[in-house]
């Protein structure tokens, strides 16, 4: 427990320092931070002999990031709109290896390979885009620092619900120590937590924070429990050990894999509408 608490407090410190340095440092250690989690999800499946393409995967998924947060950055810009043709041959060289390697199963590994792509790559290229989600007044830290925030509200109201009066279990095949009663708690405190935070960031009126964190609470769970299901298809229980006594960055990080694309989903269209 001692060393659980030590490690998640140096890890806010340095989730928070991401966020507030500026958007230099923000989008090159969520860049950082989607390569080693890829690379950590490719060691994982390589344990039960499926052989992604560890090299063309983290290469297209460095590119992936850096084109994504582009052009959510400025779209406007046509050669931006171009930069989007350098996937191409990366993907068909994923296709193209397979024929040179010696492989039972080449589709899955190619499958593999693309799908770590989506389920670590991508959630981390629309967590970004939220900082930039107004192209008129450039990077703002507020959304993804209080996406953090609610993040980490519904996890702790979570456990703290789950604890003290948690009797239904949630999904006890993918998940036993999850019930409904832990899953309805972090609902409500994250949604205490974006009602507070509308107080202090005035992007978007309180009710629409409010949904915010409701979306993050439900969808985070969900990520959750689809993480979970990954690790108990390929029989793990952490999916690392980089961060002592919390496991690996997709056990860290597993709340974000559903709920920032579908947060910024939400966002843009009520921003844009």
């Amino acid at each position: 427990m001692k060393t659980r608490a030590i490690t998640g407090f140096f890890f806010v410190i340095v989730m928070l320092a991401s966020i507030l340095l500026g958007q230099y440092v923000f989008r090159v250690f969520y860049l950082i931070l989607c390569t080693f989690a890829l690379y950590e999800f490719y060691g994982l499946v390589k344990q039960t002999n499926i052989k992604p393409s560890l090299i063309l995967g983290l290469i297209t998924g460095i590119l992936l990031y850096v084109i994504f947060t582009s052009l959510a950055i400025d779209n406007s810009d046509p050669p931006m709109n171009h930069l989007l043709l350098a996937l191409v041959p990366c993907f068909a060289a994923i296709f193209i290896q397979e024929l040179f390697r010696e492989s039972s199963s080449p589709f899955t590994n190619i499958a593999y390979t693309v799908f770590g792509l989506l389920f670590t790559v991508i959630p981390f290229c629309f967590f970004s885009a939220l900082a930039y989600l107004n192209s008129y007044t450039g990077f703002n830290f507020h959304i993804p620092l209080a996406f953090l925030i609610m993040l980490w509200s519904n996890d702790t109201g979570a456990y703290l619900s789950g604890y003290f009066f948690g009797r239904t279990k949630l999904f006890e095949r993918h998940s036993p120590k999850k019930t409904w009663e832990g899953f309805i708690g972090g609902v409500l405190i994250a949604a205490v937590a974006g009602y507070i935070l509308s107080n202090f960031y005035h992007e978007l009126s309180w009710d629409k924070w409010v949904i915010m964190a409701v979306l993050i609470g439900c969808f985070g769970t969900l990520g959750d429990l689809v993480e979970s299901m990954f690790k108990r298809s390929i029989n793990i229980k952490d999916s690392g050990g980089i961060l002592p006594g919390h496991g690996g960055l997709l056990d860290r990080f597993d709340g974000l894999l559903l709920s920032a694309p579908i947060v910024y989903a939400y966002l843009y269209l009520i921003t844009n509408s």
